[in-house]
């Protein structure tokens, strides 16, 4: 949750209204944020731990008091003095609904224009833009403007490395813009943090070297192995920035300055355009025009110079988003009638609010400071804000519930216990894998299974469709353990497969859970038999009785006439078939396929186990041979 610090006086000052502590953090609590420390630069100074001061430098720090306020971490518009201020003068009343925001050319001036070369593809292929005119800075809205910016670049730009923003004189530079990406070499520029020109490539090894520039060393790695580095240039080949890094002095902001050049650069573009949008919406306000930008015109070039995309930004828009009165209700627990829901919204910033003709329907408008407005559930949660939580009566629900477990997490319960006490470690493991890991080290074909769009690395590519991987895994990173006396580890959970057919909440989702118990033991000896013996514990446990054939080849007598076992549930193993799935995966003519008989049905096919193949041993670095079982549970229910 980002945490807005802002000094106690000024934001009185703002607000018109003096509170004490007390009074301002129930305000807090009503308005959907937490006051969460209250301090001062000298007393944070006092208590850090990693800075000390002398007492010179402790008495030249400000005793000012700071209010220190958490926010909910998609509320980007309260990043800021502006934003936060504006916020609660709305939800106060002291404001009359949202201001509106527009875009604004004066007279017949033509558009800046930014232009964007295809070589950006390679790095950050997304720019936007926006001028805001006839700005008025002091030194407090132009600290304010540094702090936003630095927020934004901690949460929603993912410390800089989906949207980097840079801001500018305007009045120091000429368009058009260009947007491009360059060979390191090639950009020489005298950046902020230097009084001498250096160009790009030893200007990064300074920023990952130098104490003095430490802040900027955690955005080095963001480029540094690109061989080509992002460059934002004016029409006279004067270099603007270096996304996400730094920008150059020659365009440096200062207390002067009045026309504002702001650029996002930045991997994905819906998230640049959240960005533009809430800098140009909280500091518009400061404009001769409040709350008005000046658009910029984006120009995508291919290799020949023609234009092959192009839009114009900021884009502040504003949207409707729809909400049943009933819905609302039912969500928050409050009986509230349509047009009081109508009121409520104008104090949470989704106003203008109506009810339509039918009565039972609430629109509202999403101003382009609310992105975190994305469906019905959040236009209730904020009328919920507006009604105060502590105005909900609390009651007695209508309905008497018992909770309980379900089956299949009571079974599974019961066999950890049990298979523990048979001599086996209990292991949880990633639900994620690789696909080498989850198919091929397996000597199994690649089939469907979910797999994640933008993995973290490879080793999380997919959803795992077996336990097994994560068991011989497992092994793989104890070989210095003892495997004298053999090594038994077991896991029970949730393995998930695709499927089209599977419906949740009338809904065809695509997948489903299938929960697994897979064993494994590695040893001195295959330990065929110890898994074998494995099966036939699980089966007992689950009261599902052997077929006649089955306890005729046994060594078991008598003792099958005290078995407890369900009606009409009978078991039995057969050779594995070698067209199966799974047969690679173990030694030929040394594994078998488990089948269950249930009252209901045909004989299905439950599980497998069997001597690992010495192929797979190898691809998972496992030096002992070794058996497995793997089992669904959910049939045996």
């Amino acid at each position: 949750m980002p945490t807005l610090a802002v000094n106690r006086d000024d934001l009185f000052k703002h607000l018109g209204k003096t509170y004490t502590d007390v009074s301002f953090d129930e305000l807090c609590f009503e308005f959907g944020v937490e006051l969460d420390e209250i301090t001062s630069e000298r007393e944070e100074a006092v208590k850090s731990s990693t800075v000390k001061l002398s007492k010179s430098e402790l008495a030249a720090l400000s005793d000012a008091v700071i209010y220190k306020i958490d926010v909910p971490a998609n509320r980007y518009d309260l990043l800021c003095m502006e934003g936060l201020v504006r916020a609660i003068k709305i939800f106060l009343g002291d404001i009359e609904g949202n201001p509106s925001y527009g875009l604004v050319l004066e007279g017949d001036k033509e558009e800046e224009q930014m232009k964007v070369l295809p070589a950006t593809k390679l790095i950050r292929p997304f720019a936007v833009c926006a001028i805001l005119r006839d700005v008025s800075f002091d030194q407090e809205r132009y600290q304010s403007f540094l702090d936003l910016q630095d927020q934004l670049h901690r949460n929603l730009c993912r410390n800089r490395t989906l949207v980097a923003i840079g801001t500018h004189d305007l009045d120091s530079i000429e368009g058009p813009f260009v947007y491009n990406a360059e060979k390191p070499e090639d950009i020489k520029f005298v950046p902020l943090t230097h009084d001498e020109e250096l160009n790009a490539k030893d200007l990064l090894e300074v920023y990952a070297t130098d104490p003095a520039c430490k802040h900027l060393k955690p955005y080095v790695s963001i480029i540094e192995d690109s061989p080509v580095y992002p460059v934002i240039r004016d029409a006279n080949g004067v270099v603007l920035s270096l996304p996400p890094l730094i920008n150059g002095a020659h365009s440096k902001i200062t207390l002067d300055t009045k026309n504002v050049f702001i650029e996002c650069t930045a991997t994905d573009l819906t998230k640049a355009n959240i960005v533009l949008d809430t800098v140009v919406t909280m500091f518009s306000e400061h404009a001769a025009k409040p709350f008005t930008a000046e658009p910029v015109e984006v120009l995508f070039q291919n290799e020949e110079g023609e234009v092959v995309n192009e839009y114009v930004t900021p884009e502040l828009k504003t949207r409707k988003e729809y909400a049943g009165v009933e819905f609302v209700n039912s969500l928050i627990g409050i009986h509230v009638t349509g047009d009081k829901m109508v009121e409520l919204c104008e104090k949470v910033q989704l106003g203008p609010a109506r009810l339509l003709e039918d009565g039972k329907t609430l629109e509202v408008t999403i101003p382009p400071t609310r992105s975190d407005i994305l469906h019905a559930v959040d236009v209730a949660e904020d009328i919920g804000i507006a009604f105060g939580y502590n105005n909900i009566v609390k009651k007695v629900p209508a309905t008497c519930t018992v909770g309980g477990e379900q089956p299949l997490n009571t079974l599974t319960d019961l066999l950890r216990e049990e298979i523990s006490r048979a001599g086996y470690t209990e292991v949880l493991t990633h639900g994620l894998s690789s696909i080498h890991d989850n198919f091929t080290a397996l000597n199994r074909p690649i089939t469907p299974a979910v797999s994640l769009l933008n993995p973290a690395n490879i080793e999380y590519q997919v959803v795992r469709t077996t336990l097994l991987p994560g068991l011989l895994k497992t092994l793989q990173h104890n070989k210095s353990a003892s495997f004298t006396k053999g090594f038994k580890l077991f896991e029970i959970s949730d393995v998930v497969l695709p499927d089209d057919n599977h419906v949740v909440c009338e809904s065809v989702v695509g997948a489903k859970n299938s929960r697994r118990v897979c064993a494994v033991y590695a040893g001195p000896t295959s330990g065929f038999e110890i898994i074998h013996g494995l099966v036939d514990r699980i089966m007992t446990l689950c009261e599902v009785a052997p077929v006649e054939a089955y306890v005729k080849n046994s060594a078991k007598g008598d003792e099958e006439k005290f078995r407890v076992a369900r009606d009409g549930w009978y078991y039995t193993i057969s050779e594995m078939k070698q067209d199966g799935d799974d047969a690679a995966t173990y030694f030929p003519g040394r594994c078998a396929e488990i089948l269950l008989d249930r009252p209901q049905g045909e004989q299905i096919r439950i599980g497998s186990f069997g001597i690992l193949h010495p192929k797979v041993l190898k691809n998972f670095d496992i030096q002992y041979p070794a058996s497995s079982i793997e089992l669904h549970l959910e049939e045996i229910l």
